[in-house]
C-alpha cells in the first residue's frame, strides 16, 4: 500500500500575480504537494475548498466577498486541523494576529517574505500532514469494514434486509466476537464524521495509539453521525477519548446503550439508537443531553413535521404545565417554544424545496404553515428570497458544484 498521498494546496489572493507567483515560483512536488485550485476572492475559495477539501490553504487577508480570516472560519469549522497561512499587508497585521488566535499557522508579510520562509512551513506541514497520514491509512480496513456494516444497516432500517440479525452477527464477529464478553454501541454526532476516524485513532505526542485500531469498529451514519461499537474491556478508554475530544469541539454529542450480549441485543441497540438519529440529524441533540420531558417534546414535533402544535398542547403530551414547560424548553433549548418551531419549519421547508419537487402548496401542508401564499409570504419574511428563488438557487449551486467549474 502506498504510504504518501500528495498533499492538496488552495492558493486564494485577488492579486493575478501573487497567484500565479505563488503557482510557478515554489517546487511543490518537492514537499509532496500540488496546487489543485486557486481562486480571486474569499467566495471562490470556499467552493473550491468544499469541492477538492485540501489539507493546505494560503489566503490573503482582505480579499472581496468574504475575507480570509472568515474563509479560515470556515474551513476550520469543516477542518480543524487544516494548515492555513495567511498573507498579509503591514496595515493588516491586527487582522493577522487575530487569524493566529483562530488557528491559522502562520502568516507572512506580502511585500517582504522569501520563498525560503514559505518552503520552511510547508517542509514542517509535509512532516505532519504525512504521520497524519499514515494513520489515517491504517484505518482503511475499518473504514471499509464500518462501510460494509453501514450499508447493511441502511438496508435493514429501510426494511429490504430481513436477515439483518445472521448478518450482522457475521460481521461483527470477524472483528468483535460477542464470546469474549458484552458490547457497547455509541451513537456519535460530530462536524465530520470521517475526521472521526482519525480522531479516534489518533496517535499521542508519545507516538503511541489510545485504542488499538482492532479493539471498535466505527459505522458512518450520514455525514455527521457515527455508531461506535466498542468492547466491555475497552468501555472506560472510549469514554475518556469522547470526553477529550468534547473538550476541543462543542459539535459533539453521544448516546450509549449497552451492555449488548448478543447480536439480537445489538439489533435492538441499533433500531434504538436510530430513532435518536433522525432527532440528532434534525436538531443536533441528545436524549442524554436534555431532560426527558423536552426530549419527547423535540421528537413530537420531528414525528409530526405539519402539525401546529400550541405549548399547551406539548406541555399536556409531556406531563407539564404550559408555564413549566415554557421556562424549561427555554432554559434547555436556548430558544423559546416560538423561535424553535419558526427554525424548525424553516429548515424543513427549505431541504423540500432543496430535495423535492413538491408544490409550493404540498410544503407550505407538510410544514403545517397552510396555503402556497401565506407559506411564501412567511419564507420570503424569514429569508429575503421567495421560494421559487431559493429553489432555483439551490438547483444552480449543485450544478456548479457537480460541474466542478473552473476558479
Amino acid at each position: 500500500m502506498e504510504t504518501t498521498k500528495t498533499i492538496k494546496v488552495l492558493i486564494a489572493d485577488d492579486e493575478s500575480i501573487v497567484r500565479k507567483g505563488l503557482r510557478s515560483t515554489i517546487p511543490w512536488h518537492k514537499y509532496g504537494m500540488e496546487v489543485v485550485a486557486d481562486a480571486p476572492n474569499g467566495l471562490k475559495a470556499w467552493e473550491a475548498y468544499q469541492i477538492h477539501l485540501p489539507q493546505v490553504v494560503i489566503t490573503d487577508i482582505v480579499m472581496p466577498e468574504m475575507n480570509g480570516i472568515e474563509l479560515l472560519r470556515k474551513v476550520k469549522e469543516v477542518d480543524k486541523d487544516t494548515r492555513i497561512i495567511l498573507l498579509s499587508c503591514h496595515r493588516d497585521f491586527e487582522f493577522a494576529q487575530q487569524g493566529i488566535k483562530l488557528g491559522a499557522s502562520g502568516y507572512l508579510l506580502k511585500t517582504a517574505f522569501e520563498d525560503e520562509e514559505l518552503e520552511g512551513m510547508l517542509e514542517k506541514f509535509q512532516r505532519e500532514l504525512t504521520s497524519q497520514t499514515s494513520v489515517a491509512e491504517d484505518t482503511e480496513t475499518s473504514e471499509i469494514y464500518g462501510e460494509r456494516l453501514g450499508s447493511l444497516l441502511f438496508a435493514w432500517q429501510s426494511g429490504h434486509s430481513s436477515k439483518f440479525v445472521e448478518e450482522m452477527d457475521k460481521l461483527i464477529g470477524e472483528k468483535l466476537p460477542l464470546n469474549r464478553g458484552p458490547l457497547y454501541i455509541y451513537l456519535v454526532k460530530t462536524c465530520r464524521c470521517d475526521r472521526t476516524y482519525l480522531d479516534l485513532v489518533k496517535v499521542n505526542e508519545d507516538g503511541n495509539r489510545r485504542m488499538p485500531d482492532s479493539a471498535s469498529v466505527i459505522i458512518p451514519y450520514g455525514e455527521d453521525l457515527c455508531y461506535w461499537i466498542v468492547p466491555g474491556e475497552e468501555l472506560e478508554t472510549a469514554g475518556s477519548l469522547l470526553v477529550q475530544m468534547k473538550s476541543q469541539t462543542e459539535k459533539l454529542n453521544w448516546a450509549k446503550r449497552g451492555p449488548l450480549a448478543n447480536t439480537e441485543d445489538l439489533s435492538k441497540a441499533f433500531m434504538a439508537l436510530h430513532k435518536e438519529a433522525e432527532v440528532e440529524k434534525l436538531h443536533g441533540i441528545s436524549s442524554q443531553d436534555w431532560p426527558e420531558p423536552i426530549w419527547k417534546a423535540v421528537k413530537l414535533l420531528h414525528d409530526n413535521p405539519g402539525a401546529d402544535w400550541s405549548v399547551s398542547d406539548l406541555a399536556s403530551q409531556v406531563g407539564l404545565s404550559r408555564s413549566h414547560f415554557s421556562i424549561l424548553f427555554k432554559k434547555t433549548v436556548g430558544d423559546s417554544f416560538v423561535a424553535f418551531q419558526y427554525k424548525r419549519k424553516l429548515k424543513l421547508a427549505k431541504e423540500l424545496l432543496r430535495d423535492t419537487q413538491l408544490t409550493m402548496q404540498d410544503i407550505a401542508e407538510r410544514t403545517g404553515l397552510g396555503d402556497s401564499k401565506y407559506f411564501s409570504k412567511w419564507f420570503k419574511r424569514c429569508t429575503g428570497q421567495t421560494p421559487s428563488h431559493y429553489r432555483i438557487q439551490q438547483k444552480d449551486a449543485v450544478i456548479r458544484t457537480d460541474g466542478h467549474p473552473g476558479l
